[in-house]
């Protein structure tokens, strides 16, 4: 199926219109597996559904039809730069309409947490956490982005930034730490 979606990218940047209707099917139960699980780390009561998040994504990704996407995990990484935003933006809204109230929580989970960290995390703390960590190390927010928001693996994240297996689980570990250390003080 890697390949086919692959392939199927390609030939949609190619110009080619019925790609995005063979695409859609195979990558459409997967976004939407993704958005489940970010959305059940969630609060209770959220006005976005898996289905909802999808297809707000899928708007984005269709405007980013001249991306450069290579393969099947570049393109599930625009996805979850898309989910991500579109969360973020949610929170920042909800969080405005509080004034100062709590913010969106979300469990860190997907590897994120270690141990003694088991507690809620602000969405809008975690994303201006990772824009801080984008400015230290860009590839390090990237990784975080790809392995929290996309689900990716260590091997689909180190192909979708062309990197070893690794290579990727040293950073990984790296900024799960400082994240963690940034979102406790």
């Amino acid at each position: 199926m890697s390949e086919d979606v692959t392939q199927l990218l390609v030939d949609w940047r190619a110009g080619d219109e019925k790609a995005l209707e063979a695409l859609l099917p195979l990558v459409y139960d997967e976004l939407r597996k993704r958005a489940r699980a970010l959305l059940r780390l969630e609060r209770q009561g959220h006005t976005l559904d898996g289905t909802a998040l999808v297809h707000e994504v899928y708007v984005k990704l269709v405007d980013q039809k001249q991306s450069s996407w290579q393969n099947r995990a570049q393109f599930f990484g625009l996805a979850a730069e898309a989910m991500r935003n579109i969360l973020v933006d949610h929170a920042r809204a909800r969080h405005r309409q509080k004034r100062g109230g709590d913010g969106v929580k979300l469990r860190l989970s997907n590897g994120l947490q270690v141990a003694e960290a088991k507690r809620d995390v602000d969405l809008v703390r975690l994303d201006d956490a990772l824009q801080a960590l984008e400015k230290l190390d860009p590839r390090q927010s990237r990784i975080v982005e790809l392995r929290y928001f996309a689900g990716l693996t260590i091997e689909e994240t180190a192909e979708a930034l062309h990197a070893s297996p690794a290579t990727i689980k040293r950073s990984w570990n790296t900024a799960r730490l400082w994240l963690l250390r940034e979102m406790s003080a």
